[in-house]
């Protein structure tokens, strides 16, 4: 009796899972990844201290004590990681630092993501002659360096922050396009869209309908490891004094500033350093999750 009781039971539960969509069944296996939600809480208390401590924090980013050059850090003065070689407080230059650097990330992979998605999926949906010459345009830009653009750009245009976005967002799309192309020569060859053409609906409304949040799977995935991906770019740029400059600060530049100092001041190259390497860690770790969730197996 007891197995023909549990039986309508089964059959609604099986009926429920049925009924969730695939991002709902994608969301809940995130979820049970311990890992990928400890790192969106840490990451949030990242990037929630980046936005309000240089708002609320006593010390500035300028503001200068010529009494503490290369301080110690502190707790009675409110000099919690030390002071630089100028006397300014870290730890307020450490998050508004890396609200810089997260604000780089996440719009270079924003610029990347919209090139890169609608690029690669025209690529893949038209085929033929159009594809051959859109991805060997995208073979030729691959073949330029990244630091001899930006070193092109700087000498061109001077050196400001919006640069930076423009160098690194003009490279990343191209292995973004490459992802969305290949996805999209599977999806539209599938029936639904097929079904599409036959019906008489318009490329641009196949490509909008049908083959783009067909795609979105890898591209979510590969968004979370080229944030920190870009990132590392910038902090690189600002380390060989390419990227963000005086008054502006990030991680990279800190890196740069303290690496000097290593001997005499570790803690102006400890903090920066930490801070970027565990928003590097929590963004794999997500980005991990994220595939896990949306693998076809997994199910």
């Amino acid at each position: 009796m007891s197995g023909i009781t549990s039986a309508p039971g089964i059959a609604r539960a099986a009926r429920g899972d049925m009924s969730q969509s695939l991002w709902q069944q994608a969301f809940r296996r995130f979820r049970r990844n311990r890992a990928a939600m400890a790192s969106i809480y840490m990451l949030t208390c990242i990037a929630a201290a980046a936005i309000f401590v240089p708002v609320f924090w006593p010390h500035g980013i300028e503001d200068a004590n010529w009494e503490l050059i290369s301080s110690a850090p502190a707790w009675d003065n409110f000099h919690w990681f030390g002071t630089d070689a100028n006397g300014r407080d870290l730890f307020v230059r450490v998050f508004y630092g890396g609200r810089i650097s997260l604000t780089i990330g996440v719009m270079t992979t924003c610029v990347a993501l919209c090139i890169g998605v609608i690029y690669g999926a025209v690529a893949g949906y038209a085929g033929g002659r159009t594809d051959s010459f859109m991805m060997r345009f995208v073979d030729v830009l691959y073949s330029l360096p990244l630091l001899f653009f930006i070193i092109i750009l700087v000498t061109v245009f001077g050196r400001n922050i919006f640069l930076v976005f423009v160098a690194i967002g003009a490279v990343e799309w191209l292995t973004m396009s490459r992802i969305v192309r290949g996805q999209t020569l599977t999806v539209k060859s599938k029936e639904y869209v097929e079904s599409a053409i036959a019906i008489g609906l318009s490329r641009p409304a196949i490509l909008r309908r049908y083959i783009i949040p067909n795609v979105l799977g890898p591209v979510v995935v590969y968004v979370t490891l080229l944030i920190p991906t870009n990132i590392v770019i910038e902090s690189y740029l600002s380390f060989i004094g390419l990227g963000v400059q005086e008054p502006l600060t990030s991680w990279g530049l800190l890196i740069s500033q303290g690496a000097g100092q290593l001997s005499s001041a570790p803690w102006l190259i400890f903090f920066p350093a930490t801070f970027l390497a565990l928003t590097m860690f929590c963004f794999n770790f997500i980005g991990d999750g994220l595939r896990d969730a949306l693998d076809p197996q997994g199910r």
